[in-house]
């Protein structure tokens, strides 16, 4: 890989859209694979996804679209894969070519259910892709604020240090700053935890509990965090900088955060199934939920905000009776 690679995006949702925003400003040729060719047809009539961050002007003269996976994975040596971890498979069970001499880049914060790997751990298992040709894309960085110009901060974790500061020229500009890591593992499992914890803040939003008890909640869960990473791979790593904490914090807060606004109608009453018709996006900590549980059998790590939103998603305990249970573990 070096600064002359074709790169593909492949999704079609917000987090596509805004990683295409910010490869237009550095690179004159993009392939973009889009499933649906209704949605291809749109962008390059208007310029503008019509369904995600529509209000990103979209320079469609200078990306080849696809509607086929295999495509632009055969004419692309990056791969930015921003398709929802539940999809992903499927996405790719036409493909059959392999990755070798491809680097795959990870915009996914989620883990792929069934078989409770991460994207990173999927693609080393089934594909025997190295994780020396595995990047990921961690925040804290909502894909809205990307699309408004605000100020947000990346970490490319990657293994070599050469092919992630490649990615890193390809992704900044004057309002995206980007560092590097070597933890793949650490940020990947951080962001697929802090969307169950974002959950957990959803709901407690919705039972009327208030900043205070937010804060307890979130200074909890990165300990929770911390605790799961070091039982099953410990490592160096800072647990309160920002691809961690960070974005611990952000989702657990923002307005933009799919997975509280998720929590938030299930404590309002919402079933998973309306409130996942009624969000319109997948809230990837629904699926983590039970992932991280079924991983967690093996290292029984305490963390009773994760098994607290396991119980009220999967095993249908009232929200009002778990959190309050949850109330007399926190400290």
């Amino acid at each position: 890989m070096n600064h002359s690679s074709k790169i593909a995006v492949l999704g079609g949702g917000s987090w596509a859209t805004a990683i295409v925003k910010l490869l237009l400003h550095n690179i004159d040729e993009l392939n973009w694979y889009i499933r649906d060719q209704k949605n291809i047809d749109l962008i390059k009539k208007f310029h503008h996804n019509p369904n995600y961050l529509s209000s990103v002007s979209i320079e469609v003269d200078k990306i080849n679209f696809f509607n086929n996976i295999s495509g632009a994975i055969e004419q692309s040596d990056v791969l930015i894969f921003a398709i929802p971890s539940p999809f992903l498979k499927e996405s790719l069970e036409d493909y059959s070519s392999g990755f070798d001499n491809k680097f795959i880049v990870s915009a996914i914060k989620g883990i792929i259910p069934g078989n409770n790997l991460t994207i990173s751990e999927f693609f080393n298992k089934h594909y025997n892709v190295p994780y020396k040709n595995i990047g990921i894309i961690s925040g804290p960085c909502h894909a809205e604020e990307i699309a408004l110009e605000r100020l947000s901060y990346l970490t490319i974790a990657c293994t070599s240090k050469t092919k992630a500061e490649v990615i890193v020229n390809k992704l900044s500009c004057h309002y995206v700053k980007i560092k590097t890591s070597k933890d793949i593992y650490g940020t990947e499992y951080a962001a697929v935890l802090k969307n169950i914890v974002a959950i957990a803040a959803g709901i407690c939003h919705s039972l009327g509990y208030g900043d205070n008890f937010q804060a307890v909640l979130v200074s909890n869960a990165i300990q929770e965090i911390e605790q799961f990473l070091n039982t099953t791979y410990k490592s160096k790593r800072r647990v309160f900088s920002s691809p961690y904490l960070g974005d611990l914090i952000v989702t657990a807060y923002s307005q933009f955060s799919r997975n509280r606004t998720f929590g938030t109608m299930i404590g309002k009453g919402y079933s998973v199934k309306s409130a996942q018709l009624e969000l319109n996006m997948i809230a990837e900590g629904y699926h983590a939920t039970i992932c991280i549980n079924e991983i967690n059998k093996e290292y029984n790590v305490k963390m009773p905000i994760i098994n607290a939103v396991y119980n009220i998603l999967y095993e249908k305990i009232a929200p009002a009776i778990e959190i309050k249970l949850l109330t007399d573990k926190l400290k």
